[in-house]
């Protein structure tokens, strides 16, 4: 199947159900399949000891050479892991032959899944992606879970790169085809539009009937294009086509769009007849993925009046979990939106990260539209509950409780059952939970959100919002600068340059981070405390804070002869027997660090004390991001590697080195070393500008609209009376001040904020807890409106930019009573 040659080690009849390339996500490892696959950055081979502990018998692998090393397992040897998994997976799809609708694009790809399968899933038992696991790995693992018990298959396809959407083609092998339209994502690898139209439909080559919209230029030039050469060669290679349009002949003419209090009154005709539906929705992204879904409909047969009915029942699409601070001393999780399987299996992997509680809790309702029965069904879920280390369970709706004696022989410790969340709220109060992680996991019906509101810390609406999928896709860009064995140390001092503390440092430490620096040692104390097992480097050690050093495995910057001897003395009198410090070298900064004459005594003095081993030496870079300055850079690692040479020759152990910042990675990446230093440029702020389009955002600090009032000609907004206005204007007063963070030189015309996808300028004196915005230009504006402070637009470099300052003061700035929200797809 793998097309490698088996080597049956262990058990040359072992049964595979689930195919595995996050040994981070093992379950099931008796009946686990492990591709160990390649990247720039890291070998699946390395995990395959662990695994085998874990108890993994089955591995395919690229590396013959493990075969020998481990006798308790079987191996398959391949020239390619990914291909391997495509294959198998292609050949699995073969054995069905229900429709399957396979869905590509450049937006709306996940939307148009998640709504067909709202639309669907009481007349199909429906198989899909879950989320958007859209890659050439997320792919072949979507299809492997196919059953014969479905009857309908949802895939959607995503590509980056020429050629990768064959492959992709292989292992859906869709029947019904939905291209949604074309944009600029991942445009990158592609000529032009049309070649990157091309590539897409190259997933629809053997499929029955292609949905799409006329409307997209390139689409349909593409498909033109396409059929006019298939028609020169074999007519019957033409794609079949299924079009809609609101302006040329089509299958599905869209007639009008009324939109209407937060409604779409859509009005088309169908073979003639004249056909009306409405959904609960008014921007134009959602009517066109509405009427993406109900063209899918009508090629599977499903009666137009079905149809119509269906529509209006649509619900949004929670595209991605969120995770707050709670009532005493708790987190919660919120994915109360839908409560399918896999969305069950995701949300408890994201539990699974969070260390900074040991005790889990879930609040679960009935799971619906699972294609299973009710018995295997809750079964699984047991099951899933169990190997996460769920510590309670509080189920609510009537089939959960039928089924709870399979969450007792999952030996679950402590459950507790409703049949609505009426009955729950009536029971439950916030002093039930105590220094927990909560994760609330409901259908929409079940309104878990009025739990959340017990739960939720109290404060004002003003929030940062953290995205975590940008983290870490800023991660991964600095990542492709650096070579295979080049470490990464995470800078999380400053709250994480205002982002947050432990729950930043769990998502680095889950995506494989090599350590965490800090400036003082409480900030340390405070991610051991809540599970962060890391090295953490502190970068301002105190000698009040050498015993917390000592007690929860800190590592001190070292640089200065002095520091040098308050911490050797601070070790022999605790009578510490193994400690690791970080030396820093002054090489231009002229902030910290030793002098080469320095150096030389501080060597001397750690010689004498084999309880202090030296894990890394550094160096500061003045201006990594300056091109007028880089002959100054290169004399800073001409001295830093003269020094650092003397400590790595003094000493038989292996010293890390590293001087670059996040700049630097990308400017000066020929002086890596051993591991680079990922700061600012984590968060989403390139100094140099060399990859800001690459790096996306990771803050959004956002507020509302408390009151909008009219002033007239000659009168003044706020202290000072420096906001007088010379026409009438109309004024919306935000809830966010300078206690805030935001800073009062953003006054009177310096700062704008989003309203309604406008910028607002800032009018009189920012106040302590309010601001004042200029909306007469802004049509729509609403009290309770969102305002966007800063996020993707305006952007945190271009407040920065208004005041004179630098992007690090506006994100660290944000004040500790803005309640921290992290969001991840």
């Amino acid at each position: 199947m793998c097309g490698g040659e088996f080597y049956p080690r262990f058990d040359a009849d072992a049964i595979v159900s689930y195919l595995l390339t996050d040994s981070r996500k093992l379950r099931h490892a008796n009946e686990a399949l492990f591709f160990a696959i390649k990247s720039k950055r890291q070998d699946g081979h390395t995990f395959i000891p662990y695994l085998i502990e874990q108890g993994v018998r089955n591995f395919v692998v690229t590396d013959e050479t493990v075969v020998a090393k481990y006798a308790q397992a079987n191996f398959i040897v391949v020239k390619d892991t990914i291909l391997a998994l495509q294959k198998m997976a292609t050949l699995h799809r073969k054995q069905f032959t229900y429709p399957v609708v396979g869905i590509t694009g450049s937006n709306g790809k996940t939307i148009c899944k998640e709504w067909l399968y709202q639309l669907l899933n009481e007349d199909f038992n429906i198989v899909r992606n879950p989320k958007s696991f859209n890659s050439q790995i997320g792919v072949p693992i979507s299809v492997w879970n196919m059953t014969a018990d479905n009857t309908l298959g949802l895939f959607e396809a995503g590509i980056s790169e020429p050629d990768e959407m064959l492959r992709l083609q292989k292992v859906i092998q869709p029947t019904i085809g939905l291209i949604t339209n074309i944009g600029e994502a991942h445009s990158e690898g592609f000529l032009n539009a049309k070649h990157k139209t091309k590539e897409k439909l190259k997933l629809f080559a053997d499929a029955e009937i292609i949905v799409y919209c006329k409307d997209h230029g390139d689409i349909n030039n593409a498909i033109g294009e396409i059929n006019s050469f298939n028609k020169a060669i074999d007519d019957s290679q033409k794609l079949k086509t299924f079009s809609w349009s609101s302006h040329a002949d089509s299958d599905f003419r869209v007639v009008s769009i009324l939109q209407k209090n937060n409604k779409s009154f859509i009005s088309a005709l169908y073979h003639e007849k004249e056909f009306d539906f409405e959904i609960p929705f008014s921007d134009k992204a959602s009517v066109e993925n509405a009427i993406h879904c109900v063209c899918v409909m009508v090629v599977l047969g499903v009666d137009m009046d079905v149809i119509r009915a269906r529509m209006d029942r649509l619900v949004g699409v929670a595209m991605r979990l969120e995770m707050k601070e709670a009532v005493n001393n708790c987190t919660v999780i919120n994915d109360a939106y839908n409560s399918d399987l896999e969305s069950i299996r995701i949300a408890l992997d994201f539990l699974s990260q969070q260390h900074q509680h040991t005790k889990r809790t879930i609040i679960l309702s009935d799971v619906h539209q699972s294609g299973r029965n009710d018995p295997d069904l809750y079964q699984l879920v047991a099951t899933m509950l169990k190997e996460q280390h769920v510590d309670r369970l509080i189920g609510v709706g009537k089939n959960i409780i039928r089924q709870k004696k399979y969450f007792e022989e999952a030996g679950v410790k402590e459950l507790f059952f409703f049949e609505t969340t009426d009955e729950l709220l009536r029971t439950i109060s916030g002093d039930w939970f105590r220094n927990e992680t909560i994760l609330l996991k409901g259908a929409r019906i079940f309104e878990f959100e009025r739990i959340l509101k017990i739960l939720e810390r109290k404060s004002h609406r003003t929030v940062m919002e953290i995205n975590l999928n940008a983290l870490i896709q800023n991660l991964k860009v600095y990542q492709s600068f650096l070579k295979p064995q080049t470490r990464v140390m995470a800078m999380v001092k400053a709250f994480s340059y205002g982002s947050g503390s432990f729950e930043i440092a769990n998502i680095l430490q889950f995506n494989n981070v090599d350590y965490l620096a800090v400036a003082y040692a409480d900030e340390g104390v405070e991610l051991r405390k809540n599970g962060i097992v890391l090295p953490i480097m502190v970068m301002n050690p105190e000698e009040a804070a050498f015993d917390q050093i000592f007690s929860f495995k800190l590592e001190p910057d070292i640089y200065s002869l002095r520091l040098l001897d308050e911490f050797i003395l601070a070790v022999k009198e605790n009578g510490v027997e193994d400690v690791r410090i970080h030396l820093e070298i002054e090489t231009g900064m002229n902030r910290l660090g030793f002098t080469e004459s320095e150096l030389a005594i501080a060597l001397e003095k750690i010689a004498h004390y084999p309880a202090i081993k030296i894990a890394s030496v550094f160096t500061h870079l003045a201006a990594s991001e300056d091109q007028l300055l880089d002959a100054f850079t290169d004399q800073q690692v001409a001295i830093f590697e003269r020094a650092s040479s003397k400590v790595i020759r003094q000493f038989d152990y292996k010293i890390i080195r590293h001087c670059l910042n996040s700049t630097g990675i990308t400017r000066h990446a020929k002086y890596q070393y051993d591991m680079v230093r990922l700061g600012v440029g984590l968060y989403g702020v390139d100094s140099s500008l060399v990859i800001q389009n690459k790096l996306l955002p990771v803050s959004t600090l956002k507020t509302t609209i408390s009151q909008i009032k009219k002033v007239e000609a000659g009168e003044s907004v706020g202290y000072g009376r420096i906001g007088v206005v010379n026409q009438p204007k109309t004024i919306a007063t935000i809830g966010i001040g300078y206690a805030d963070g935001l800073s009062r030189r953003l006054s009177n015309g310096a700062g704008f904020m989003r309203i309604n996808g406008k910028l607002a300028p800032v009018i009189g004196n920012i106040c302590m807890d309010m601001t004042m915005l200029d909306v007469t230009d802004i049509s729509g504006v609403e009290e309770g409106d969102e305002v966007i402070v800063f996020g993707a637009d305006p952007t945190v470099q271009r407040l920065a930019k208004a005041i004179g300052t630098i992007p690090y003061e506006i994100l660290t700035g944000v004040g500790g009573r803005v309640k921290r929200v992290y969001l991840q797809e």
